[in-house]
């Protein structure tokens, strides 16, 4: 496809959010495992989590969050350029967002999965704000959506209290003005082997001096303090480098959105900034967890409820499996 004129800045300008309407809370998982919800609470500030049944796919509770994005920026389904679908959680693992885009009728829009883990959407927003800079696309729909509860070890304490389900989504419009002002993206494999949901393959003989490898996924399995060593540390440094990028301080930033992990991790990253408690949003009291969907979750909740006003600064980390970190500052509206 030719290029379009370059220099074109982007806009976020709708939003949206789909959970499941089951919940487990902390005094139900007491049942399942030995914990509590004072220990559950204490440690990560998690009060319960939306669970996804079993006839409920990705591809809907994505396409939901998508559809209330659109309706909030002022389109229609077919103005839709790009679909880019952040999922660690895929209902087919050639590929969701073809069949998301399918259920919104966006005939007209490329559509593709992207995975980072729980940086998903902060990875996803660079990436398609390079499609608009460049001038390819004007209009692009940004889901971030998981279903952990189909990868969780529900015997295993360590991380099943931590996880929930959830969709969120954005829409990224071609602008005058560039609303994205900063960001900076980090990878370190190194440290791949501290939260991993690995493919564990088994033998199967073809023929007699031929083996191959079929097996499954197994549950997620975290090293929760190396993680929590890793945020802490890391997730403040990028998003000093971001805001650096971006010119602008600390005293700058209306609302701090990070990854909803662990309201520990939130407050550490806080503290450390020197951001008050009342500029960081966090929700994952209600959600857990979500991966990808995180962010998004928790900005559509801020903005519907008039708290997000257009023309704020927010700056957003998501952090976690790969190992991945990433940080952007950018303005809500046109």
């Amino acid at each position: 496809m030719a290029l379009k004129q370059p220099g074109v800045g982007i806009a976020i300008t709708g939003c949206g959010s789909a959970a499941p309407t089951a919940f487990l809370d902390n005094q139900q998982l007491s049942q399942i495992v030995d914990t509590s919800d004072e220990w559950i609470a204490t440690r990560t500030g998690i009060r319960q989590r939306r669970l996804a049944p079993p006839t409920q796919s990705l591809a809907t509770l994505a396409a939901q969050a998508a559809q209330g994005a659109i309706a909030m920026a002022g389109l229609s389904p077919t103005d839709i350029d790009l679909i880019l679908l952040a999922t660690s959680t895929p209902d087919d693992l050639f590929g969701t967002a073809c069949r998301v885009q399918a259920e919104l009728g966006a005939a007209r829009a490329v559509a593709f999965d992207l995975t980072a883990a729980c940086s998903g959407f902060v990875f996803g927003l660079v990436t398609a704000a390079q499609f608009i800079h460049t001038g390819v696309y004007q209009n692009i729909v940004l889901i971030g959506a998981d279903i952990l509860s189909r990868w969780v070890d529900w015997s295993d304490r360590r991380t099943c209290v931590l996880f929930g389900d959830g969709a969120g989504a954005v829409v990224i419009q071609a602008n005058g003005r560039d609303r994205l002002l900063g960001f900076e993206l980090r990878s370190d494999g190194t440290q791949n082997h501290y939260l991993n949901l690995n493919y564990q393959p088994d033998p199967k003989h073809l023929t007699d001096d031929l083996e191959i490898g079929q097996g499954t996924f197994q549950p997620i399995t975290m090293n929760g303090q190396e993680v929590y060593r890793f945020a802490a540390r890391r997730v403040p440094e990028v998003i000093e480098k971001a805001l650096f990028r971006a010119n602008l301080s600390i005293e700058d930033v209306d609302w701090l959105l990070l990854h909803q992990a662990n309201q520990r991790i939130l407050d550490a990253v806080a503290d450390r900034l020197n951001i008050p408690p009342e500029k960081v949003i966090s929700n994952l009291a209600k959600y857990g967890n979500t991966s990808a969907a995180s962010i998004p979750l928790a900005l559509d909740e801020e903005v519907r409820q008039g708290k997000v006003q257009v023309g704020d600064t927010i700056v957003t980390s998501g952090f976690g499996a790969g190992l991945t970190w990433g940080a952007a500052v950018f303005q809500w509206g046109r």
